[in-house]
């Protein structure tokens, strides 16, 4: 029995006419801004509003950077100011280190006197591992 396999599944349904769901979202929210601000500012100041809203829209609506949508490029610009930056070299540290602790010197203990081993020492050890005891 054979199944067909689904293709194309990084690619959005087109729900509203050639838009897909979230290019419509975007493009919505920016009309409702300007539709509110027609009635709120004089003719010259909603066109001075209108022109960066309007290319927002477009392009968080449009704008592919690398094949990713503009809305990744966003927020990593976004996160690149708010999050603190970490400079790994520094002339001077900001903490001061752990101290060296001198290393005394290691006291030898008295040296052991070594049995020489005889040739009956010898026999008896070979006679305990013969018999296992």
């Amino acid at each position: 029995m054979q199944y067909q396999v689904p293709q194309f599944i990084d690619i959005e349904d087109r729900i509203i006419g050639p838009l897909t769901l979230k290019q419509f979202l975007y493009l919505a929210f920016a009309g409702a801004i300007l539709f509110a601000a027609w009635f709120l500012f004089k003719f010259y100041i909603w066109i001075i509003i209108a022109v960066p809203i309007v290319a927002a829209a477009l392009a968080f609506a449009f704008l592919k950077i690398n094949d990713r949508p503009f809305v990744y490029f966003f927020l990593a610009a976004v996160f690149y100011f708010i999050k603190p930056k970490l400079y790994i070299f520094s002339s001077a540290p900001a903490t001061p280190g752990p101290k060296a602790i001198p290393e005394k010197p290691l006291e030898t203990a008295a040296p052991e006197t070594e049995d020489k081993v005889t040739a009956s020492k010898l026999k008896e050890l070979a006679l305990n591992l013969d018999t296992k005891k």
